[in-house]
């Protein structure tokens, strides 16, 4: 009898936790939307509609009619290797996780040049994702709610690359960028000495309100049109540039912010910019409630 009754008030805990997280959860969910409910009414009366959306709502991978997934060392000199595995969705966030860990690098050539090849081991991993091939806008109001890490060495970001045309000539806009202590807001097009010009401004984070201000999700967003490029947090402009200026400086006059661009949300770990990360904490996140795209009718 006694093994009864235990068993019965084990089944009672588990069913009351079972009702408490549909309760989280219905409570979230509704939450969530209402909040995009009144956003995309809030902007309808600008012109806007909701043309594309991932709300990270479904637990697991994230969902691949809208990403793909870098693989490998990619750019900047950064320490991580990019991977799937450090990408997923739960409790209705996008989680992308930095770590430390070892493992022999696949690429590694020995006495190559290419610092991609030159790393015998991998000691840190993250992910990339972007929806190149899959989805591009031209124009528009693209949202970001998220939070970042701002620990020593690590560069979250959320940005765009033009289709067309290689780097910088296919132009570059930071919607969000941090790292080592400064959060930045930039656009790129091809300058006249065939490197990237950059429309940069960077805010120092203890501004912002340093790591209190770290620790809460902001919403990042940009305004594209055919007149000018608007970054924002929190509805503070950090930078507009007109597109006039954005032309590429080669002579052939194309502007790579009238082409469609497509999207990336990575976390970079040391680099170029990142900084030392010998002595970073680990693992470490950036999460993301969601992302959207709005055009104008």
């Amino acid at each position: 009898m006694a093994a009864s009754r235990t068993s019965v008030s084990k089944m009672k805990r588990t069913a009351v936790a079972f009702v408490g997280a549909l309760v989280v959860c219905f409570c979230g969910c509704k939450a969530a939307k209402d909040q995009l409910r009144k956003q995309k009414s809030a902007y309808a009366k600008e012109g806007y509609q909701l043309v594309w959306a991932d709300e990270c709502n479904e637990n697991g991978r994230p969902d691949m009619a809208n990403w793909r997934f870098e693989q490998g060392f990619v750019r900047n000199n950064e320490d991580q290797w990019y991977q799937e595995e450090n990408a997923w969705c739960e409790n209705g966030l996008l989680v992308i996780e930095g770590r430390r860990e070892a493992k022999p690098n696949p690429q590694y050539v020995e006495g190559s040049r290419d610092w991609r090849k030159s790393r015998k081991e991998i000691s840190y991993t993250s992910a990339s994702l972007n929806t190149r091939q899959k989805h591009s806008w031209q124009y528009g109001r693209f949202v970001m709610r998220g939070k970042i890490d701002i620990r020593t060495g690590l560069w979250p970001a959320w940005w765009t690359l033009g289709v067309a045309g290689r780097w910088p000539a296919n132009g570059e806009i930071d919607i969000m960028e941090y790292y080592r202590k400064k959060l930045l807001a930039n656009i790129a097009c091809l300058g006249g000495n065939g490197r990237p010009e950059w429309f940069s401004n960077t805010f120092p984070i203890d501004s912002l309100g340093g790591q209190a201000w770290a620790s809460k999700f902001h919403v990042w967003r940009m305004d594209w049109d055919k007149e000018n490029i608007s970054l924002f947090v929190d509805d503070q402009l950090l930078n507009k540039v007109s597109l006039t200026k954005l032309v590429n400086k080669d002579g052939t006059a194309i502007n790579p912010f009238q082409l469609p661009h497509y999207q990336l949300l990575n976390l970079a770990l040391g680099g170029q910019n990142g900084g030392d990360i010998d002595n970073a904490v680990f693992p470490t996140r950036f999460e993301v409630d969601y992302v959207r795209v709005y055009q104008k009718k």
